[in-house]
């Protein structure tokens, strides 16, 4: 092949990165500037140009999906030479040099890969043999501490050395003895795969030297998310060659909770000073308006490199900023602009995606488009209904409602953790068969079933005990209420908060959000009972196999959609506390980490930017007043512009701005104080929040009556009282 003709797809700063193929090499490529292009390109100039044998390649992503990409795009560009070179995940690489290697650290070829899963239950084992107890420090935060711990190439020998804290010292104990368990059953976990390796050019020279000549070209995709241990890997493969040559963007590092160092992409010139630079700064991808916006976010950043995408596309609509009054009208206006969009006729449902930061966001999302017939999918997770710990929850109240129901007890008995295995389950069931009874009646009378241990059959009856509690409050509490109870007594809550990990936190919001869902289908459905609750789920579960993924709107959590782009994004919940984290706000690395978040979500992005921050949103079960974050305000006004939807506070000022005159309707000012009903909180500037007892008259002559929690009962005129209705 023609390598002249090879270049002719790129642009000039494109080409210069492919052409200079010697010595370590840095490309920085912002967002949609073609860095998958210039990778390829690079593998099949290599080829053809250079004469480099396919097999003396590596080039290591990600994502298996990064990795397939890549390598069908080489495929292609290279006339299939290109097979031959090692293309894949950082994990992927790693088995497969230790399943060649790996007897030499005292494994079978045949070594067993761990997931997540299993590891908590492998770990629970260990704890046991050491007497470290579940309930001072659970299985899944020593498990996390255990994988920082390997993501930072820390060993167990070291961690012990360290350990400071009580909780560092039980991880220091069972750390060491997790090592030699799987080892002694010939089983790696996910992170022992990237540690391995190095354990082994470490204590054999001769294999490092073997791979160094073999991997005499490295090429590294998303350098930016690699943690301590991918980047000593990469370092001992290109000791010798040096030929290494990383992409990626500072202002896209978003995995510093999963051991990521942005510090690697900054730095390299610490380990290489003769390193070669080249940026990549012309997007592809977004209008001016959406670029120039996103830019205006990260530059607020200290933490990063100086760079500017710029464009040649458009200039696009202005990004519209959507102030709404609480998270069901953010739903119902994304919603609403979809539809518009659709009615226009130039978009498919898959033209559209929605961003939040936490999962536990997509629940009213999700009913709205539902309601409104229109087909959805969820990237990078599940339908809400479907996450694991709703489905364990719901699995409890299920027990509570149909005694017989076999599946949910089998998915609970030992949710949380309560020592009851498999095998004492297995003894149950026949018990239960040989009495025709149901398990929970068995587990009523696990006291006669002797093939199982005192200490289980305790736990069993224990929990016999807990469903049978529930399921006689079901006629004296409400729906909510007995599931709230149930939560608290269960620990679910308190279990997330003592992981301590973006994952549980993740979780605990959404056991909450399902919480609120329950309590509010109490409030709109007369006589709504936990069965009735129980039977829409499923039926919700049952309607949404019907979505057509290839051509439906896409959910997702902002972390998911790195790497994706969409026409029409919306980039919902900006509001302090929840985008950027409360949680972060004590941290500038993690406080710049939320930042880039948004920056990434900005410029997926096409054609338009929607970007949502609501007045009130309900969490943790209560309806909490926002302010908007403190990234709208750092946000360029020459590339956005504000739709103001909040009803009641604003409904005549922005009549009254565009026409000094304006007097309105009788009905306009009917619907303006619509919401003001018993029942509704308000805040009041001067008494604070409170809860409407009685309403009297209409419109501007209506009177109300309000509890305010402060400063007590009080009896306002609505036209002068200027209240926001919070709920």
């Amino acid at each position: 092949m023609d390598s002249s003709h090879l270049m002719d797809s790129l642009n000039s700063a494109q080409r210069e990165a492919v052409l200079c193929t010697d010595g370590p090499v840095l490309i920085l490529a912002g967002a949609g500037s073609g860095k998958t292009r210039v990778l390829t390109h690079r593998v099949a100039y290599l080829i053809y140009q250079k004469g480099i044998k396919p097999w003396h390649i590596l080039a290591v992503t990600f994502t298996n999906k990064a990795a397939t990409e890549m390598k069908d795009r080489i495929l292609k560009l290279s006339r299939g030479a290109g097979k031959e070179s090692w293309i894949g995940t950082f994990h992927s690489i790693c088995a497969r040099i230790l399943r060649v290697e790996g007897e030499k650290l005292g494994y079978g070829k045949n070594f067993l890969i761990f997931d997540r899963d299993d590891q908590k239950r492998f770990i629970k084992n260990v704890m046991e043999d050491l007497n470290v107890s579940e309930k001072e420090f659970q299985p899944e935060a020593v498990l996390n501490a255990i994988s920082g711990a390997k993501n930072a190439f820390v060993r167990p020998d070291e961690y012990q050395t360290i350990a400071k804290a009580p909780f560092e010292y039980a991880v220091s104990r069972v750390y060491p003895l997790y090592q030699r368990m799987l080892k002694q059953n010939n089983i790696m976990d996910f992170d022992d795969l990237l540690v391995n390796p190095l354990l082994l050019f470490q204590e054999y020279p001769t294999i490092l030297e073997q791979y160094q000549n073999r991997f005499s070209y490295l090429l590294v995709d998303e350098f930016q998310d690699t943690n301590r241990t991918q980047y000593i890997f990469l370092k001992y493969l290109a000791g010798r060659n040096r030929n290494l040559c990383v992409v990626g963007d500072d202002d896209q590092s978003i995995y510093r909770w999963r051991g990521a160092e942005i510090e690697n992409i900054l730095n390299i010139e610490n380990d290489y000073p003769d390193c070669k630079i080249f940026h990549l700064e012309q997007n592809y991808r977004s209008t001016k308006n959406i670029l120039n916006l996103a830019n205006s976010i990260v530059k607020n950043n200290q933490l990063r490199r100086d760079k500017t995408l710029w464009t040649e596309r458009e200039e696009g609509d202005k990004v519209t900023v959507l102030e709404l009054d609480d998270a069901y009208a953010e739903a119902l206006n994304v919603v609403g602009i979809i539809k518009d969009e659709l009615m226009a006729g130039s978009r498919d449902f898959s033209d559209f995606a929605i961003l939040y930061r936490t999962n536990a966001q997509s629940r009213l999302l999700e009913d709205a488009l539902r309601q409104a017939a229109i087909p959805y999918v969820i990237v990078g997770g599940v339908k809400f209904y479907e996450r694991k710990e709703i489905k364990d929850v719901l699995a409890y109240l299920r027990l509570t409602c149909n005694p017989r129901d076999t599946v949910s007890f089998k998915r609970v008995i030992n949710f949380p953790l309560r020592g009851i295995g498999d095998s004492s389950v297995l003894k149950l069931e026949d018990f239960a068969d040989a009495n025709s009874i149901s398990l929970l009646e068995a587990a009523g009378r696990a006291d006669e079933v002797t093939t199982i241990s005192s200490r289980i059959r305790k736990s069993i009856l224990e929990f016999f005990q807990l469903i049978s509690k529930y399921a006689s409050l079901r006629e004296q509490f409400s729906a909510g209420e007995l599931a709230q109870a149930l939560v608290d007594e269960i620990g679910i809550l308190r279990s997330f908060k003592e992981i301590n990990t973006e994952e549980s936190f993740l979780r605990a919001e959404n056991v909450r959000e399902l919480l609120l869902a329950i309590v509010n289908y109490t409030k709109t459905n007369k006589a709504a009972t936990l069965d009735a609750f129980l039977e829409e789920v499923t039926l919700i579960t049952d309607i949404d196999n019907w979505d057509d993924k290839s051509n439906a709107v896409t959910l997702m959590t902002l972390h998911s959609a790195k790497g994706l782009e969409f026409p029409v994004v919306f980039v919902t919940g900006l509001e302090e506390g929840l985008f950027p984290l409360s949680r972060t706000f004590d941290n500038h690395a993690d406080l710049e980490e939320e930042r880039r978040l948004f920056y990434v979500g900005s410029t997926r992005a096409k054609e338009k930017l929607f970007i949502t921050w609501a007045a009130v949103r309900p969490r943790y079960g209560e309806s909490f007043n926002n302010l908007p974050s403190r990234f709208l305000k750092e946000m360029d006004q020459s590339f956005f512009e504000t739709r103001n939807l909040r009803r009641f506070n604003h409904y005549r000022s922005e009549r009254a701005s565009s026409n000094p005159d304006y007097s309105p309707s009788y009905a306009e000012i009917a619907d303006e104080y619509a919401e003001i009903v018993m029942g509704r909180e308000v805040k009041h500037e001067l008494f604070g929040i409170g809860k409407i007892l009685r309403t009297d008259g209409h419109g501007e002559n209506m009177k109300i009556t309000v509890r305010f929690y402060e400063a007590g009962e009080k009896r306002l005129v609505v036209k002068y009282a200027n209240l926001e209705v919070l709920y």
